[in-house]
């Protein structure tokens, strides 16, 4: 893997060597601390280049003679509106991809149009962080033949401010969601013959080393508390199906958690109803739910969130063998809610439907919130730019709203009620997996989840468009985005934590 750079905090003084990065404002406003040798060498460059200032534009500059610096480049802030978190992490992605070379970097991270809070400067760093990852670990090395290949050092980036120990401080919560990204894209972007249900069931029991009580539920154990519709999509391969329970003891001894539920297919052939062959790789991010949900947990372990939590993921790979799920099969799930499986291709929901059970069951959340790359109906209706989101909840759902536009992880709200849930109504079961033909597939998909949820409240968000293949931004070069980690730490940072 890539190695993670380094983000420093000091004062504002002029670096001796590498890059210094300016933050520019209206028509190339600078800081006025800047020395005047790199200022009049600055102006110089934006006069030459008509620079405006325009948010996120930027301009290189010829460090002045005699100066120990390698470059300098200028990155405008002015917008039609001043900064939100997103542009902060914007702007953080953005000097990551712009500063070439290896030597250090140093952000003048206050001054011109824009001020800076220390967590603003602290979101600086996380966009740092997130736009410098790479998945390279099958990456043969190349070196000189005879030469061992050179290790991969960390590029250090300091911002500078008038107030370095509280942006320090503030970067200890963005460093957390930084490693809970990080994580849930690795998740994702790793082949399915590395990540099996086992190896992922591993990988969570690793987060106790973070603060988190984890539990794992074997077969026999999801057997006994009559899981059938989640075992059922894993009777066809020989990865045995484990179901994880992650909990976060952050808030007052007692009080209810909040919970989030991750759909974790490992892999998806769509079983006996088997998809066609082109594009059927990238169904190694299938478990891109159950990934978002890891990655939130150890954010908010990190970041010692006060508050009580619960993650869930079911893991079971959807294979095809002489035993797998057929077509026409019915299975009972832990409810005791009978399904007519029409399309074993429609499985994320099956697993679903005992994990989301399970969990309003046992630990009597204040809400759930489940993720899953569900169908492929919610890419037509909402492309690659939000996922769609489902709810029985106003509250939570304009919550979840809100978060989605301070992050950019933006969701939609799509449509529920009694003529959609009449379409998976079964002919020999209660329900059916599928609904009637194309018509309203995404939220099909969601009635049938809603059938598992009592009383919870609840929202379903479909991230199908979001988790993997998602369009590349500035802090983001990634195939798995890590989309949902910092939706939902925003979600309960802003409304269920201790104040």
């Amino acid at each position: 893997m890539s190695v993670q750079p380094t983000i420093a905090f000091a004062p504002l003084q002029m670096p001796g060597t590498g890059t210094l990065v300016i933050l520019a404002g209206t028509e190339g406003t600078l800081p006025s601390d800047v020395s005047p040798d790199v200022a009049d060498a600055v102006q110089k460059a934006i006069g030459v280049a008509k620079f405006k200032g325009k948010e996120l534009s930027t301009v290189e500059a010829i460090a002045p003679a005699g100066s120990s610096l390698e470059r300098i480049v200028v990155v405008g802030t002015a917008g039609d509106k001043p900064f939100g978190e997103e542009e902060w992490l914007r702007l953080g992605g953005t000097i990551a991809g712009g500063t070439k070379g290896e030597g250090p970097v140093t952000v003048w991270g206050d001054g011109g149009a824009t001020t800076a809070t220390p967590r603003d400067l602290a979101t600086i760093g996380l966009g740092i962080l997130l736009r410098a990852y790479k998945f390279d670990r099958y990456k043969s090395k190349k070196s000189t033949p005879g030469e061992e290949a050179e290790a991969e050092t960390s590029r250090t980036y300091t911002i500078a401010s008038a107030t370095p120990d509280e942006a320090r401080e503030a970067f200890v919560a963005a460093q957390a969601l930084a490693d809970g990204v990080i994580l849930a894209r690795d998740l994702v972007n790793e082949p399915a013959n590395v990540l099996t249900t086992t190896e992922y069931a591993s990988r969570v029991e690793a987060l106790a080393s973070d603060g988190l009580e984890i539990e794992v539920l074997d077969e026999a154990r999801m057997a006994e508390l009559k899981m059938r519709a989640l075992l059922g999509v894993a009777q066809g391969s020989p990865m045995p199906p484990r179901l994880c329970i992650m909990r976060w003891n952050g808030g007052a001894d007692g009080e209810a958690p909040v919970a989030f539920v991750g759909k974790g297919v490992i892999f998806d052939t769509g079983g006996v109803s088997i998809k066609p062959a082109a594009g059927m790789d990238e169904m190694k991010g299938d478990m891109g739910g159950s990934a978002a949900v890891v990655g939130l947990m150890r954010a908010l372990a990190g970041r010692k969130a006060k508050v009580n939590a619960i993650g869930i993921v079911g893991l079971v790979e959807n294979a095809v063998d002489g035993n797998a799920q057929r077509p026409g099969d019915i299975v009972t799930a832990m409810s005791g809610t009978t399904i007519e499986v029409l399309n074993t291709d429609a499985e994320g929901r099956l697993v679903l439907a005992d994990a989301l059970w399970y969990t309003q069951e046992r630990f009597k959340p204040k809400f759930m919130v489940n993720l899953a790359t569900l169908t492929g109906a919610i890419i037509v209706a909402l492309g690659n730019h939000h996922a769609g989101l489902f709810s029985n909840n106003d509250e939570l759902a304009e919550r979840l709203l809100a978060a989605g536009l301070e992050t950019g992880e933006k969701v939609w709200r799509m449509p529920l009620g009694k003529e959609y849930d009449k379409m998976i109504e079964g002919k020999f079961a209660d329900i059916k997996n599928v609904g009637n033909g194309r018509a309203a597939g995404a939220t099909t998909a969601a009635q049938f989840l809603q059938r598992f949820v009592n009383d919870v409240p609840w929202a379903h968000l479909d991230v199908a468009g979001t988790a993997m293949g998602s369009p590349a931004n500035e802090y983001n070069q990634s195939w798995a985005s890590g989309f949902g980690v910092r939706l939902l730490n925003k979600l309960v940072e802003d409304h269920y934590e201790a104040r």
